[in-house]
């Protein structure tokens, strides 16, 4: 394959993303030629709701912001779509797979304040956006003195949005995010020459989304050619540690939207090749999440998924 067409959104994460990608494939593949081709998807588009509310007002089945790059990938337009893997439904159709994933950043969330201090230092009633129906959920149990609001834009939109406004407090993100834009150092993030206050949330109390911190590279599943430059660039830990977090999901039947946080760590202490996979799941009506954490073999994501389904219904019904 002398040459190949990739897919990306035009947000700055995004952009930074595919350059990962677009690296990776040029270590591996030094004289293949690489096009980019930057795709506007229905996310990007509606930003004036919610985005848990986007999938159901533009009447969408699929993730809203990887439709329109499988269809590109659907048309022969592209050969390769890059997705932050934590926007990916969990189950795609049979003409499409996850062919690799690039090495995970940190998959935590964190808290963005004017005045430091993290959660504790949010004062009572104060105002905390995201645009994370998991994050909000979380953050509803851990300090249901504050109030949590919507937020929409990409990462540094959403920075000015916290740094410019009188009532916003704080701001939860993901931490690639951030790191992958340049923008964090030392704890700080400059913001127009104001400092912001980043701090890291225990992910075992803010458990993260599945495939949160990790780059998909998605082909046309009967794709061959792809699948052989993919396979040059894929890190199979973490390939099977997101196995398992996304197996999780399609057996609760969850998507990007719902409120759940399922995250996979291969076992200092455990057996050779062991995961520890923990989740945190609100169910409908439901105000005290369920938690589970189990142990098994990252050779088999759908057992250990299973494990940790069947663990967390044993409890709840004890």
């Amino acid at each position: 394959m002398s040459s190949i067409i990739v897919g990306t959104r035009g947000s700055a994460l995004a952009l930074a993303q595919v350059e990962m990608a677009e690296d990776a494939l040029r270590t591996a593949f030094p004289d293949l030629a690489i096009e980019r081709k930057i795709i506007k998807t229905t996310g990007d588009r509606r930003t004036d709701i919610p985005l848990s509310e986007v999938a159901r007002a533009v009447d969408m089945d699929k993730g809203v912001f990887i439709k329109e790059l499988e269809v590109a990938l659907q048309d022969g337009e592209i050969d390769i779509a890059v997705h932050s893997l934590k926007d990916m439904p969990s189950l795609l159709d049979e003409e499409f797979s996850v062919a690799a994933v690039l090495p995970r950043a940190s998959r935590k969330d964190v808290l963005i304040t004017k005045e430091g201090g993290g959660l504790e230092g949010i004062r009572q009633g104060g105002r905390v956006a995201t645009s994370s129906v998991r994050r909000r959920r979380l953050l509803e149990v851990i300090r249901p003195d504050i109030e949590v609001v919507d937020i929409r834009g990409n990462v540094p939109t959403r920075i000015q949005k916290l740094r410019d406004s009188e009532e916003l407090e704080g701001l939860l993100l993901a931490k690639a995010g951030l790191c992958r834009l340049g923008l964090l150092h030392d704890g700080v993030v400059d913001s127009g020459g104001d400092v912001l206050h980043v701090t890291e949330l225990d992910e075992a109390v803010f458990v993260p989304a599945a495939g949160q911190g990790a780059v998909g590279l998605e082909i046309r599943s009967r794709d061959l050619n792809a699948l052989t430059v993919c396979k040059e660039v894929n890190d199979s830990n973490t390939m099977r540690v997101v196995a398992a977090e996304r197996r999780f999901l399609s057996l609760l039947g969850a998507g990007c939207e719902t409120p759940v946080g399922v995250a996979g760590t291969v076992a200092e202490d455990g057996k050779p090749g062991e995961i520890r996979l923990r989740a945190v799941v609100f169910e409908d009506g439901e105000n005290v999440p369920l938690r589970g954490e189990v142990l098994g073999s990252g050779d088999d994501p759908e057992g250990l998924a299973a494990k940790l389904l069947a663990a967390m219904k044993e409890s709840n019904s004890t």
